[in-house]
């Protein structure tokens, strides 16, 4: 069975809305047309969960058109995220006047800056020592303003685009840039994140996806797990996930925690510390990668009437694996592949040939009935 191309956006949704977010190799934002549309189909979905949440950008998507939005994630930033955008109700000014006073605090030498800023002079950091100046003035004193979780999540938001504008680095944090990149000479300044009224009953967890699945049941659920990357010359131990914000996550948490390595990274970011079973990168007995295995499950167990599966080519599974964990767990209802070098959409119903995707630039959405 063939499939058909069609220009993007020709039919898409009427309202397509907006979302924020950092600086972020996994984002969505480019998708998020797609997926209303897909969704937007579905007969009677009122619940739903982005099980792999990141920067909230789909969550923030899915509460904004009514839907009851669950944002789960084991990452303790993208919790700060969810909350802030998914829970939080009290009015703009509010945190406006807790922004303005961070914002007027003078500078002064503390711990992120020991770890974390540097000169004109230097080299390999991620801020420049003005910035980081700032940072340490501005998080001492959110805690000494003992704000509830909701509240606080707000201003931690403001804090971490604040930072993102000014670092020095590709959008991740295990290696900086050799030069200070241009926008690492502006000041910091938080602003208040664009938030939205809320007409959902909205959950925000921070938990291994398997027991986010095993206590709730959803209409739709949506998975963007981190397939990892294609190529062969990765070694089995790299990078994890959590690790490439580590400063994220020690800016929301505040516990100066024992650093490691060139970059300064957590100690409880290394390698071998809890990797999530998604990224990897060992075979079974009969040649699969065990991350694949570790999807198929997900999907026997997930709850959920449809699911709404994300791929980017480039990734560690093949295609046909792909289609073949999806045909052994329910229906392929439409697979979509979107190619933005190309600016044409293909869609296809379901088949065993794939769409050619050697390319890059290419990003695939499967919707499944369970």
């Amino acid at each position: 069975m063939g499939y058909k191309q069609f220009e993007l956006f020709t039919n898409k949704p009427k309202f397509i809305p907006q979302t924020e977010g950092i600086k972020y190799a996994g984002s969505k934002l480019k998708i998020i047309p797609f997926i209303i549309q897909l969704i937007s189909e579905l007969p009677q979905i009122k619940t739903v969960l982005d099980g792999f949440t990141g920067t909230t950008r789909v969550a923030q998507a899915f509460a904004q058109l009514g839907y009851d939005t669950t944002a789960n994630d084991i990452a303790v930033w993208s919790e700060v995220f969810a909350n802030c955008y998914l829970k939080s109700s009290k009015p703009d000014n509010y945190y406006q006047e807790i922004i303005d006073e961070l914002n007027n605090l003078k500078g002064y030498d503390g711990w992120f800056t020991e770890k974390y800023g540097g000169t004109t002079s230097d080299s390999k950091k991620p801020f420049q020592i003005h910035n980081t100046r700032k940072l340490d003035a501005i998080r001492d004193k959110i805690e000494e303003l003992n704000l509830d979780v909701i509240d606080k999540s707000v201003i931690l938001t403001s804090l971490i685009y604040a930072l993102d504008e000014v670092d020095s680095t590709l959008g991740h944090y295990v290696s900086y840039l050799s030069k200070w990149s241009p926008r690492s000479f502006h000041t910091m300044e938080m602003k208040l994140p664009k938030r939205f009224e809320l007409t959902s009953e909205n959950t925000v967890i921070r938990d291994d996806i398997f027991n986010t699945i095993q206590k709730n049941s959803y209409d739709l659920a949506y998975f963007d797990p981190p397939y990892g990357s294609n190529n062969e010359k990765m070694p089995p131990s790299r990078v994890r996930y959590n690790s490439y914000y580590h400063i994220w996550t020690t800016v929301i948490l505040n516990d100066k925690p024992k650093l490691f390595g060139k970059v300064n990274r957590r100690e409880d970011t290394k390698d071998t510390v809890n990797p999530s079973v998604f990224e990897e990168y060992k075979k079974d007995t009969d040649g699969h990668f065990l991350a694949m295995k570790a999807l198929g499950a997900l999907i026997k167990q997930t709850k959920a009437h449809y699911l709404l599966l994300s791929y980017s080519s480039g990734g560690r599974a093949t295609k046909q694996e792909l289609l073949d964990i999806i045909a052994s767990h329910g229906k392929l209802i439409q697979m979509t592949e979107i190619d933005y070098k190309k600016n044409v959409m293909a869609n296809m119903k379901w088949t065993n040939e794939w769409i050619n995707s050697d390319e890059k630039y290419k990003e695939y959405l499967f919707l499944m009935e369970k």
